[in-house]
């Protein structure tokens, strides 16, 4: 019997419970439809995780890293989408061709794409930069 990967579980216990424990899981989708994307603009940064298919190490990896801090992800108006087969119409876009990450300003420009797991601090660092996201530090105080 196989196993199921590690970042799967909270979302069989979201999808199971619902409620409180949904609100976690909301930072944590599975890849929209391209023309969804504009909905997002201006109000979240986007993070899109995909896989080169089944039992992709690095595609548990980073996932598990993204899980382990959901404050982090939620301070930074990060949404977290999820491909691992890598085979849907944003993947294709995306060219991924095995492993990516491609994170997405809320302006809508990719910012940074990289093709093995990113540590937190490092995309957290990339986010701190940009200009819009140190205008939301000043005014958050």
């Amino acid at each position: 019997m196989r196993r199921l990967p590690k970042w799967l579980a909270p979302s069989l216990i979201a999808a199971l419970l619902g409620g409180a424990a949904m609100a976690q899981s909301d930072q944590f989708r599975t890849m929209p439809d391209p023309a969804e994307l504009s909905s997002w603009r201006w109000e979240n940064r986007l993070l899109f995780v995909i896989g080169g298919g089944q039992d992709d190490a690095a595609f548990d990896d980073q996932i598990e890293r993204l899980r382990a801090d959901p404050s982090g992800l939620r301070n930074r108006d990060l949404i977290v989408f999820t491909d691992p087969e890598g085979r849907s119409a944003l993947s294709r876009e995306f060219d991924a061709e095995g492993f990516a990450v491609v994170l997405v300003g809320k302006d809508g420009g990719v910012k940074r794409r990289e093709t093995a797991p990113l540590a937190l601090d490092s995309l957290y660092s990339t986010i701190d930069a940009m200009p819009m996201r140190r205008r939301e530090m000043r005014e958050d105080g």
